[in-house]
């Protein structure tokens, strides 16, 4: 195996809400030109992420990830080439890389279907945010489950 051909392979992560086999879900995964793009700060555009993606190919679009209360950015989105070779040289190249101060992270995706845009966690937004305890200001602070505890603590002094 070659240096850039380890950086393309998949990873050991699968959509658990795919609807279908996981012969079927590595099949796409194999063929897709559609990357799943994570570690976003909620305040990165979708011109930012544009600027830097393109640098890999020609983009067909950006969906970005909204919390499914708020509908504001929650730190994810999809990113879909023209082409399977550009989105190969930006899981080589831009994976692992610094936008808007924070290290993402690119990952195959099978395909975007409606509805996947929305964060999957109890309170809208992603599940990792929820049970995270370090203060992100990236993401919004501290993890959703944690400021809800402080806020709840808070009211209960008064």
């Amino acid at each position: 195996m070659n240096v850039n051909s380890a950086s393309i392979e998949l990873s050991s992560y699968r959509d658990q809400h795919f609807k279908g086999s996981r012969a079927e879900q590595d099949r796409l995964l194999r063929t897709s030109c559609t990357l799943y793009v994570g570690n976003l700060s909620f305040y990165t555009t979708e011109e930012q992420i544009y600027e830097l993606f393109s640098r890999c190919g020609d983009i067909k679009r950006i969906i970005m990830g909204l919390d499914k209360y708020k509908k504001t950015p929650c730190g994810f989105c999809f990113l879909e080439y023209y082409q399977r070779a550009d989105a190969e040289n930006c899981m080589r190249y831009v994976n692992g890389t610094r936008l808007d101060d924070r290290i993402i992270r690119t990952d195959w995706d099978a395909g975007f279907i409606e509805g996947r845009q929305y964060g999957r966690g109890k309170t809208g937004g992603q599940v990792r945010d929820e049970y995270r305890s370090d203060f992100d200001s990236g993401r919004g602070g501290y993890g959703k489950i944690l400021q809800q505890k402080v806020g709840s603590m808070a009211e209960g002094a008064f």
